[in-house]
C-alpha cells in the first residue's frame, strides 16, 4: 500500500528547521513496517537528516555551505531571481531534495541523535511543500 500527503510549510527564515512533528502530524499512524520518502518540491531548499542535539552542527553546516557558495558572488550568471538564488540552487543540489527513512514498530527508525531538517536557503523563500510518501 501507499499513503501520500503533501505538507505545506509556512514561510521559514533562512536556516535549518526540524520538521519531524509536521511530518508525523500530517501522516497520522504509521504501519508496523515500511519506508517513508520525503521529497522537497523546490530547487532552492533541501531536506536532510542530521545531528539533533547540538545546534552548533547546523551553525557549522551553514558556515561551510556559505563558504562553498557565497551569496552575491559577481561570477554568477543566474542572478535574475536575486543575490541568494544561485547559491540556494547549489546548496539544494549538494544536500538533496529527498530522503528515505525506514519505519519499524509504527515509528520512524532513526538514530537517537538524528533529526529531520527542512533546509531553507533563501532569505524570502515563501511557503514550501514537502511530499511524504509511506510505502508498506
Amino acid at each position: 500500500m501507499i499513503k501520500q500527503v503533501e505538507i505545506k510549510l509556512p514561510p521559514l527564515r533562512k536556516g535549518f528547521h526540524r520538521i519531524e512533528n509536521d511530518i508525523l502530524n500530517s501522516l497520522g499512524s504509521l504501519p508496523e513496517t515500511g519506508m517513508l520518502n520525503l521529497f522537497v518540491k523546490h530547487t532552492s531548499a533541501a531536506i536532510m537528516i542530521n545531528e539533533n542535539a547540538d545546534p552548533d552542527v547546523q551553525t557549522d553546516l551553514e558556515y561551510l555551505l556559505n563558504k562553498l557558495a557565497p551569496e552575491g558572488d559577481r561570477h554568477y550568471i543566474h542572478t535574475i531571481e536575486g543575490y541568494d538564488d544561485m547559491p540556494a540552487h547549489f546548496k539544494s543540489a549538494t544536500l538533496g531534495v529527498s530522503v528515505n527513512i525506514p519505519i519499524t514498530n509504527h515509528r520512524l527508525n532513526m538514530g537517537i541523535w538524528q533529526g529531520i531538517y527542512f533546509c531553507e536557503f533563501r532569505s524570502h523563500g515563501g511557503a514550501r511543500s514537502v511530499v511524504a510518501t509511506v510505502y508498506w
